[in-house]
């Protein structure tokens, strides 16, 4: 399938917010705190004229997606960009073409396609920043034989969902790192 049939194929935020069970307070949650700066709308609002569309692969139980699919809407909408969303575990064909370092379907991922259907940028599922923590929380769970490893990773995934959806550095960190990527790969 060409990357316009898959962005018709997806849902619109709106439908995508109605549709999630488990994150929407969380991703509610930052999509109406988000503040970019005036320079950050001033940048953004460049890709205004640029027809560009935004097709997004995540999950709502997704932690990560809680964060990003918030605040790129956010810049997709300064931008003027239309996006779609599609679950990862229903879009498979699409998602292989998109695994984090060749090997893992790690979500979200933000595709930005042209006019004509081609790709222009990837960005996702993290900032370097978000990768820092995630990495720093995993290195102290315990060794994953031991007795109590299920529920200290479970404990760690919740610790680190409340940090990326509650700390705006965060926020801002994957403001900036979307904005490197389309820096170097939108002209």
């Amino acid at each position: 399938m060409s990357l316009n049939q898959w962005f018709s194929k997806g849902m619109t935020f709106t439908e995508y917010v109605n549709y999630m069970q488990v994150n929407r307070p969380e991703l509610e949650n930052v999509y109406k705190q988000l503040e970019l700066s005036h320079e950050e709308i001033q940048y953004f609002s460049q890709f205004q004229d640029k027809n560009l569309r935004m097709m997004t692969l995540t999950a709502d139980w997704c932690g990560d997606a809680a964060l990003c699919v918030p605040v790129l809407q956010r810049i997709a909408e300064i931008a003027s960009i239309e996006t779609r969303f599609l679950i990862r575990d229903e879009n498979l064909e699409l998602m292989d073409q998109y695994l984090t370092n060749g090997t893992s379907r790690s979500i979200p991922i933000f595709i930005f396609i042209g006019e004509n259907g081609e790709e222009k940028a990837v960005w996702g599922p993290r900032s370097p920043e978000v990768q820092q923590l995630v990495s720093e929380k995993r290195a102290a769970l315990p060794p994953q034989d031991a007795p109590n490893f299920p529920d200290k990773q479970k404990a760690m995934f919740s610790s680190f969902k409340k940090a990326v959806t509650t700390e705006p550095m965060y926020w801002q960190s994957v403001v900036q790192d979307v904005r490197n990527r389309m820096e170097t790969r939108i002209d």
